[in-house]
């Protein structure tokens, strides 16, 4: 399957065109009938309440997937040490979702080093096999061969995914232009990779700040996505763009890419209204 989908699930931009506006009340459920994928990027910043989780898992749709961050009490603040606690409250919370839960990322740090390999090895074997998880390396050592390599066989071996970030067109784009300034000083500067690592894959791809210039990038994770469906494999690829009315937008293209390229996939859904990508830049 593929999960096409966007970091969040609410934008007042999106309102009367992706959603209709009377989804100011009820974004989610719009949201998930739109779209089979979420990151949800928010429980980086705080563990959810228990009822909170059940709520997103009862305004959605079966098929849909939230691909939840690792809050960061456990990633950065604790930086894997001494959270068990922590862990295990954020595995309940999983529970929670049922088969709405795609994979659960863990971001590391950009201090988090090969160096602390054991650790990680450690954290990770701890963690449930009945649940789906990807690992997102930042530190700029990560992408030596060597180092690469024992991630990449460590992270196959328990069949986790590594996080696949694409940063190409965010940093193409005008440092000139203040918020594009501001994105690409927030975003890691690391290479990017296209090699699935695991049974699934979990694809982040941070847009150019202009729907149509995303086209050369994204057509060279064509042919990659179309072969992993056809291996069976379960595609996560989430859409990023300092302008969140673009993101559908974007998810929409490649969708149409991977058609045209022969994928087999169903049609989209009709949004309220489709927005006029020559106009985007007045957003």
């Amino acid at each position: 399957m593929l999960y096409l989908g966007c970091p969040i699930w609410n934008s007042k931009s999106w309102l009367g065109n992706f959603v209709p506006a009377s989804a100011a009340r009820e974004p989610l459920a719009a949201y998930s009938q739109r779209l089979p994928m979420v990151e949800g990027n928010t429980t980086f910043y705080g563990m959810p309440t228990r009822e909170i989780v059940a709520r997103w898992r009862d305004e959605t749709p079966p098929g849909f997937r939230f691909c939840l961050k690792f809050p960061r009490v456990i990633s950065h603040d604790k930086a894997l040490m001494n959270c068990e606690a922590d862990t295990e409250q954020w595995i309940d919370r999983l529970r929670l979702l049922e088969d709405r839960a795609g994979p659960s990322f863990l971001q590391l740090s950009r201090e988090f080093g090969p160096d602390r390999l054991p650790v990680l090895r450690r954290f990770l074997e701890a963690l449930p096999a009945d649940i789906r998880f990807a690992v997102e390396p930042r530190h700029p050592a990560w992408f030596a061969s060597r180092n690469e390599a024992m991630l990449n066989d460590m992270l196959a071996g328990m069949d986790i995914a590594r996080v696949l970030y694409d940063v190409r067109p965010l940093n193409m784009a005008d440092p000139a232009d203040p918020e594009v300034r501001q994105a690409q000083q927030k975003k890691p500067q690391v290479p990017v990779r296209m090699d699935r690592v695991g049974s699934y894959v979990q694809v982040r791809f941070i847009s150019y700040p202009d729907v149509p210039t995303n086209d050369q990038w994204l057509a060279e994770w064509v042919p990659r996505v179309a072969e992993w469906l056809a291996d069976g494999a379960d595609v996560f690829f989430c859409m990023h763009s300092i302008y969140d009315v673009e993101m559908p937008v974007l998810c929409r293209r490649f969708h149409d890419q991977l058609i045209a390229a022969g994928v087999p996939l169903e049609p989209m859904p009709e949004w309220e209204e489709e927005v006029d990508i020559t106009q985007l830049s007045l957003f």
